[in-house]
C-alpha cells in the first residue's frame, strides 16, 4: 500500500448515504461500540501532568519544575482530589474529570525496563513487553476479536503509516487527511487512471500482494468516498478544535465516527513530548503538548455528544520521566507514568494506581517513579470490557496479569 501511493479515505458528513451503505454492505449497527487511542510519543511527565504536590520530597527533586500546590495563585495545579493536582494546562480536561467520566490511571507502565523510546513504543503497541518481533499490534488483535469485518473502516488510523498497534491480518486503513483522499502517486498508476482504467482494473494487475490484500470492497469504497464534500463539515456547535495535527486527526475521528460508516478502532498520534531540554512549568514544551492534547480531547468529547455511550477514549506513552529535573531544565527518560481514559461508563473523578511515597528508596534505581500498574492491565480492561471480549491472552499473548478495573 505504501509503496503503491494508494490512499484509502472516509468521509465526514452527518448521514450514511444510501450507496455508500450498499457499498459497505450496509451492516453498521448504529449501537457499536467504539475505542479512541491517542499515543503520546516522546514519553509524557506523568510527575508534571498529575503531581502528587503534598508529597514532601516533590519540591527537592524539582526546585525549578514543580509547580505551586492548588488556590495558591495563577500558575498553581488544579485541585483534583487533595493529594493530587493537574497541571493547568490540561484545564480543559478538569470538567470532564468533575463530571465523573474522565480517569486518570498513574504509576502506568511496562515491566521492561529499557529506556529506548524505539523498544518500548513497539513493546506497548505489539502488547508483548520485551519480546521484539512480534508480528501484529494489540489493536489489530483486538479487531480479530470483533468478528467477522462488518466494514472497511472498522480499524482506522489518522496517520501517514499504519501505526504498529494495528499491523495483523486483520485489514487496517492509514488516512493522514481525509481531505486528500485519492491516489497520490506519479507515474504508471495516475497514467492508468487517466486512460480509463478503474480501481478494479489496478488491482487486478498489479503484482504487488500488499496491494492485493486490500480488497475488493474496500477499493469501491474509495470510488465512492471521492464522490462526497468532507471539506464542508461542520463540528457540533461548542467543539472547537485546536489548528494542530491532533485536532485535525480526532476531527476526522469525529467525522468517521457521525457518519456511521463502521468505525470501532481509531488511532491518532500527540508529538512532541520528549521533554529533556527547558521542558517549563505553565509555560514550554510540555505545557503547548498538554494544552494541545487537552483542547484536542475536549472538542473531540463536544462534537460526539450524542454518541458518547458508544465511545472510550485513552491516552498512552512509552514512558514517564526522570523524577529529578536534569541541568537542562528538563527530564529524561523515565520509567512510569499516566494516562487518561474518558467514557460514560469509566469509574471517573479519580486518579487510579498506585504512586509511593517519593523517597529515594521508593523509587526505580532510586532516580524514577516504578511501574506499579502493567499497561497491559488498563488495555485489557478498557478494550475487553467495553467490546465484550473474556479472553485477554488473545489481545495479549503470554500474559499472566489480571485486569486493572477501571470500566463500571
Amino acid at each position: 500500500m505504501k509503496s503503491s501511493g494508494l490512499a484509502l479515505v472516509a468521509i465526514g458528513l452527518g448521514g450514511t448515504p444510501k450507496f455508500l451503505q450498499r457499498a459497505i454492505g450496509a451492516t453498521v449497527p448504529h449501537q457499536r461500540k467504539i475505542l479512541v487511542t491517542i499515543f503520546q510519543r516522546g514519553g509524557m511527565d506523568g510527575m508534571m501532568a498529575v503531581a502528587p504536590y503534598t508529597d514532601k520530597h516533590l519540591q527537592a527533586w524539582r526546585p525549578r519544575l514543580a509547580l505551586p500546590a492548588p488556590n495558591t495563585g495563577a500558575e498553581a495545579l488544579l485541585e483534583l482530589d487533595g493529594y493530587f493536582g493537574l497541571h493547568p494546562a490540561f484545564q480543559p480536561l478538569r470538567p470532564l474529570f468533575e463530571q465523573k467520566c474522565l480517569a486518570i490511571v498513574h504509576g502506568v507502565g511496562s515491566p521492561e525496563p529499557t529506556r529506548s523510546h524505539f523498544d518500548q513504543q513497539d513493546y506497548m503497541e505489539t502488547g508483548t513487553p520485551g519480546k521484539k518481533g512480534t508480528p501484529d499490534g494489540w489493536l489489530n488483535r483486538l479487531s480479530k476479536k470483533l468478528g467477522k469485518q462488518a466494514s472497511p473502516f472498522r480499524a482506522v488510523a489518522m496517520t501517514s503509516v499504519l501505526p504498529r498497534s494495528l499491523y495483523g491480518e486483520a485489514p487496517a486503513l492509514a488516512i493522514p487527511n481525509l481531505a486528500d483522499f485519492g491516489l497520490k502517486s506519479s507515474g504508471a498508476m495516475p497514467m492508468a487512471i487517466a486512460a480509463g482504467q478503474g480501481f478494479e482494473a489496478l488491482y487486478e494487475q498489479t503484482s504487488q500482494q500488499m496491494l492485493r490484500e486490500v480488497g475488493q470492497e474496500s477499493f469501491e469504497a474509495i470510488k465512492l468516498l471521492q464522490k462526497l464534500d468532507v471539506r464542508n463539515y461542520r463540528p457540533q456547535q461548542g467543539a472547537e478544535y485546536p489548528r494542530s495535527p491532533l485536532g485535525n486527526s480526532l476531527k476526522q475521528i469525529a467525522q468517521l465516527i457521525k457518519a456511521d460508516v463502521g468505525v470501532e478502532i481509531a488511532f491518532a498520534e500527540s508529538n512532541g513530548w520528549d521533554t529533556h531540554v527547558q521542558q517549563g512549568t505553565t509555560r514550554g514544551l510540555f505545557a503547548q503538548r498538554a494544552r494541545d492534547l487537552a483542547l484536542a480531547i475536549a472538542a473531540f468529547w463536544k462534537d460526539v455528544e450524542p454518541y458518547q455511550d458508544r465511545i472510550v477514549l485513552m491516552t498512552m506513552t512509552e514512558f514517564g520521566r526522570t523524577l529529578a529535573e536534569n541541568g537542562s531544565g528538563g527530564t529524561d527518560h523515565g520509567r512510569a507514568s499516566c494516562l487518561f481514559v474518558l467514557g460514560t461508563a469509566v469509574d471517573g473523578g479519580k486518579v487510579h494506581g498506585k504512586v509511593p511515597p517519593l523517597a529515594a528508596e521508593n523509587l526505580e534505581d532510586g532516580r524514577d517513579l516504578p511501574v506499579t500498574t502493567d499497561f497491559r492491565a488498563v488495555f485489557a480492561e478498557v478494550a475487553g470490557k467495553h467490546f465484550g471480549i473474556e479472553d485477554d491472552r488473545a489481545l495479549f499473548p503470554g500474559w499472566v496479569g489480571k485486569r486493572f478495573p477501571l470500566l463500571k
